[in-house]
């Protein structure tokens, strides 16, 4: 079992999520965040002071799946974010030691589905 956070475009939901749906990927949660990686934010002025704004709002993607579903999950987050422009995003994958159904008990690969 693996975890994947991936933290993508906001106006990128919306093919991220087709791309998944596609892929027969359908759990996940979904997160407002904000973060800064090469982009740097930008400048702005607000009532005459400049600020700089170096928090850029992110979507944040968590999907657990089981080892089989690895590869396509990735490729379909690739498939519906990227733009090819500094700020894509990235995609993390870390294992999952425990996942446990509350309503059934159920735990392993046959909790997450």
């Amino acid at each position: 079992m693996k975890l994947i956070v991936a933290y993508i475009q906001p106006h990128k939901l919306k093919d991220v999520k087709q791309a998944l749906y596609k892929a027969e990927v359908f759990k996940m949660s979904v997160t407002n965040s904000l973060g800064c990686g090469q982009q740097k934010g930008y400048h702005e002025s607000y009532r005459g002071v400049d600020v700089e704004v170096n928090l850029l709002k992110k979507i944040r993607l968590e999907i657990a799946v089981n080892e089989n579903y690895v590869d396509k999950t990735v490729k379909a987050i690739i498939e519906g974010a990227k733009t090819g422009q500094i700020g894509d995003g990235k995609i993390f994958i870390t294992e999952l030691q425990e996942c446990i159904r509350i309503r059934t008990g159920e735990k392993g690969g046959e909790a997450i589905g």
